[in-house]
């Protein structure tokens, strides 16, 4: 364990090219800079003098369609949702394409020498109706697809593929950056001015820029069938979920909760099967379910449904497109130089190597295979006393672990659940919010905002202190057909600076299933997690205080550590005692079940880690091995086979629907990621818990806003982590906060 502490804490050191000043108090001071940077007038006015040289015909056909349009209304702009049309999708994204194209060559092909103005200001210019283009494709493709947005998709995918290839290839541009990295102007700017340079320039280098002839061809060939791939496995996935749908009459509802049983009658009513019961393909619906039902068999039907999402040999199965993703990504890396596409894509990420993070996981591993063997041991010898004349299978670990959980601490998740209303919760996160990031949230009035759907609501954000205008906050709750699975937050605007003050739009989006029409919508433990996590995601963007695009950019492996830290404040008193209310009476948590949830703080830790595990082991080793020939189904087995996975246990996302991986490069041989963030989660919580007031201390509450959020991708994440901790993070603390042995 010492080994892996000095390995995690060396590979902070090394992430993106080593550190700069070190010490806190200067690296606080780089940070300061990055919040108070003043920005030479004449950098919008560049780029604007170069723009203005485009010929219209050359821009494409932008005029009258909204999709293209500049945000309006108050707030500083805001999109039109309401007015969104299908039918301009396709004429925006190909106008879009073509005015960022021009104003690319317009860089490109400047007589002038390049300089961070004319060149890296420019290009963080470029494309910003573009943008907006993007913000409502992401609410067709995310909460609310269509079959007729799906094959607009389809179709504009790889045309969006071959436009960005035509950006990085583009070789005079490339060199005009090149020339300002390398230049003697670029070691004479501010560090924020450097980190946006370098970010620039690795983004080009990193992704076939330096490629010339056969080589840059293929790499665009690639580029525009991996992204025809990726919208086909997404789609396959959506296809499965909305098209498997478990009814049940009210004959088969023994064991499930009343409010659960209220959420799958009006799901079924919504789909048209009045009087029955809609188990969803998803997981929130899939957990609660195989928690809560004494119908094994329904339960073992509910549970192949969904962990074969995309693997039924059908027109929706994924496996012949992962096999395809897998070799097209190992052969376009190789077009660079690398061994493996993990390398590639860990290059500057904070693990740094492949190696680097296979060695925290292996680290863990056994610990969390040993605890699973333990809980598997408990809940035979429950399913034994009881007769069940069973061997505990994937199916029942979720219903029997919630035996153990109701003998060993007499504690009942429905119970528990009876005191996590949607609304109180939302009020909590507002309440830490508020504590934490001097935030305040006040609902917009009705209207005044477009929405695109009428479940979606939204908040003014403002600053407690000075009362100034942050940024709107949008929340979209309840699941839906045509609205992807799982919860996520999304960004419609960032926070700039460079060329005026600009605030952001972020967004989280959840699938709780929505109850009787005025009954309070309840939710597991789990659940509530999920929501404080994704806040803290959309916490991370309203906070940003960053002067340009790219700086709002993230670091896989440690933007989900912002969220994970926000996790902990579910647990405080402040928020227990004040927002986890009972839905009926009224009445706080008693103090008895507060106390057996804090007893239960580390149950269970080896079904969850272990099954988190097993996806993120098996996603570096798809990306880690030869890909000729491969199976996935085949892969998946034999990998998880010679991880010793107990057969209890199955991967929290299979090859076939594992949307992280396979329906972008977003986590691509990076699922690591939420395990690296959580060795800084672990961490970081063990400062709140040992300052003077603990999670609410205003002093280091400070420190985290100033360093571990507000600056986004401006510092180094290892120099920001440092800045606030004063040192580096290891793995102790995570072993600790998981109840896992020490080494």
């Amino acid at each position: 364990m010492r080994l892996l502490s000095v390995i995690f804490s060396l590979s902070l050191i090394a992430a993106f090219g080593g550190c700069g000043k070190s010490g806190e108090s200067d690296l606080q001071d780089a940070v300061s800079d990055t919040v108070t940077i003043s920005v030479p007038a004449d950098f919008g006015k560049t780029a604007d003098e170069l723009f203005a040289t485009i010929p219209a015909a050359a821009a494409g056909n932008e005029e009258g369609n909204l999709l293209l349009s500049a945000y309006s209304g108050p707030y500083g702009g805001v999109p039109h949702f309401d007015a969104m049309d299908l039918a301009g999708l396709k004429p925006a994204l190909e106008a879009g394409m073509a005015r960022n194209l021009a104003e690319v060559d317009a860089i490109a092909n400047n007589p002038e020498p390049p300089d961070f103005g004319n060149t890296i200001i420019a290009y963080e210019r470029a494309g910003e109706n573009l943008r907006r283009v993007y913000a409502y494709w992401g609410i067709w493709s995310s909460n609310m697809s269509t079959p007729e947005f799906r094959s607009i998709q389809q179709e504009m995918a790889p045309k969006l593929a071959e436009f960005r290839s035509k950006i990085t290839q583009n070789d005079a541009l490339f060199q005009r950056i090149k020339n300002v990295y390398e230049s003697d102007a670029y070691a004479a700017l501010p560090p924020p001015e450097q980190r946006l340079v370098w970010l620039v320039y690795d983004s080009f280098a990193s992704d076939g820029a330096t490629l010339q002839g056969e080589a840059k061809m293929r790499y665009a060939e690639i580029n525009q069938r991996l992204a025809e791939l990726y919208t086909r496995f997404g789609n396959n996935v959506l296809a499965d979920e909305e098209g498997y749908v478990t009814y049940l009459s009210g004959k088969q509802l023994d064991g499930l909760p009343e409010s659960y049983v209220a959420a799958a009658k009006a799901a079924a009513g919504e789909r048209g099967h009045p009087g029955e019961y809609a188990i969803t393909n998803t997981r929130s619906s899939m957990d609660p379910f195989l928690t809560f039902s004494d119908e094994r068999e329904l339960r073992e039907k509910v549970w192949r449904t969904y962990y074969s999402r995309g693997d039924n040999g059908d027109e929706h199965d994924n496996n012949a497109i992962i096999a395809e993703i897998v070799k097209l990504r190992d052969e376009r890396v190789g077009l660079l130089g690398y061994d493996n596409y993990a390398a590639w894509r860990l290059q500057n990420r904070m693990a740094k190597t492949p190696e680097r993070a296979l060695a925290l996981m292996e680290a863990v591993w056994p610990a969390a295979v040993g605890r699973v063997r333990e809980e598997v041991a408990d809940m035979q010898k429950i399913a034994d006393a009881e007769g069940a004349d069973i061997s505990i299978e994937p199916w029942d670990y979720r219903y029997y672990m919630e035996k153990v959980r109701k003998a060993r601490y007499a504690l009942d998740s429905d119970e528990v659940k009876k005191y996590l209303q949607l609304d109180k919760l939302r009020e909590a996160m507002f309440f830490v919010a508020g504590e934490i990031f001097d935030f305040s949230f006040e609902p917009v009035t009705e209207g005044a905002v477009s929405v695109w759907h009428p479940d979606v609501r939204v908040w003014e954000v403002t600053d407690k202190s000075s009362g100034e205008h942050v940024g709107l906050w949008y929340l979209d709750p309840f699941a839906r057909p045509g609205k992807r699975s799982g919860a996520w937050a999304t960004s419609y605007r960032n926070h700039e600076t460079y060329k005026g003050k600009q605030t952001p739009l972020v967004s989280n989006n959840s699938n709780f299933v929505r109850g009787d029409e005025g009954k309070p919508v309840l939710v597991s433990w789990s659940d509530a997690t999920t929501l404080f996590h994704e806040f803290g995601h959309a916490l991370h963007g309203l906070s940003s205080q960053v002067a340009y695009p790219t700086l709002n950019s993230g670091v896989r492996d440690y933007t989900e550590f912002q969220s994970q830290l926000l996790e902990r404040w579910l647990m405080t008193d402040e928020v227990i005692n004040n927002y986890l209310l009972h839905y009926d009476s009224g009445e706080r948590m008693p103090p008895g079940l507060v106390q057996k949830i804090k007893d239960t703080a580390t149950f269970n830790q080896g079904f969850e880690t272990t099954e988190y595990l097993a996806s993120a082991l098996v996603d570096l080793r798809y990306h880690m091995v030869d890909p000729e020939g491969l199976a996935p189904d085949a892969f998946e087995k034999a990998t998880l086979a010679d991880l010793g996975t107990p057969k209890e246990v199955v991967m929290r996302h299979r090859s076939p629907h594992f949307g992280h991986i396979f329906s972008s490069e977003g986590y691509s041989a990076g699922y690591y990621g939420y395990m690296w963030a959580d060795v800084l989660t672990a961490d970081a919580a063990e400062a709140f818990k040992e300052a003077p007031d603990g999670f609410y201390d205003k002093d280091l509450a400070k420190r985290l806003v100033e360093n571990l959020f507000s600056v986004r991708n401006a510092v180094d994440p290892a120099d920001a982590y440092r800045a606030f901790r004063g040192r580096d993070a290891g793995i102790d603390a995570l072993m600790r906060d998981r109840g896992f042995p020490e080494h």
